[in-house]
């Protein structure tokens, strides 16, 4: 069983969003959950069997247990799990609809908390599916996109495989037609 498989079966399908046909490919769109009119529309997404997308912040935050002083309570707003056949990534997506919505710690650590979900689950795939090597050879990218359906000039950072951690996000402005290929770097 895939590793993507196994998460479709851990997964709830009210915590994921489906993949949409366009014009023979693949594309998915990612709605702000606390502004339903904020969206974004990721093109050129893997075949349904290769992907699978995941609204992190599905998982009710930790609080009766955790005090939350360091943000270990927050998780990003969505979680992409690709197996491309070339490229195995997890990559998380913290979405904002305008710039200085919050601080950049804050969202790092939105950031943290989805990559600590994905770890948590990775270990019940290991324990509960008997996957011993469940996700361990993916690669994290983690990306936050500000100012959703601002209708002005586009501005993204180089896209490289340097965001692959929190602090080093890929940072993308005004969002327009963005790439499934583009956002999880080039290696």
């Amino acid at each position: 069983m895939s590793d993507i498989a196994i998460l479709k079966e851990m997964i709830q399908e009210s915590a994921t969003v489906p993949l949409e046909d366009s014009y023979g490919k693949k594309k998915v769109t990612l709605r702000e959950p606390d502004l339903p009119n904020c969206s974004v529309t990721i093109h050129g997404m893997p075949n349904d069997d290769q992907v699978i997308v995941i609204k992190a912040d599905t998982f009710t935050a930790p609080k009766a247990i955790f005090g939350g002083s360091k943000g270990e309570c927050k998780r990003a707003d969505f979680v992409i799990v690709a197996d491309t056949g070339k490229k195995k990534v997890i990559l998380c997506i913290e979405m904002k609809a305008k710039t200085t919505t919050s601080p950049e710690q804050k969202i790092i650590q939105q950031l943290k908390g989805a990559q600590c979900f994905v770890a948590y689950c990775q270990k019940i795939g290991k324990e509960f599916w008997y996957a011993k090597q469940f996700l361990d050879t993916y690669v994290y990218r983690f990306v936050t996109i500000r100012n959703i359906n601002i209708h002005k000039k586009p501005t993204r950072e180089t896209i490289s495989d340097e965001h692959d951690c929190p602090e080093k996000m890929l940072k993308i402005s005004s969002p327009h037609h963005l790439q499934f290929n583009l956002l999880i770097g080039k290696k």
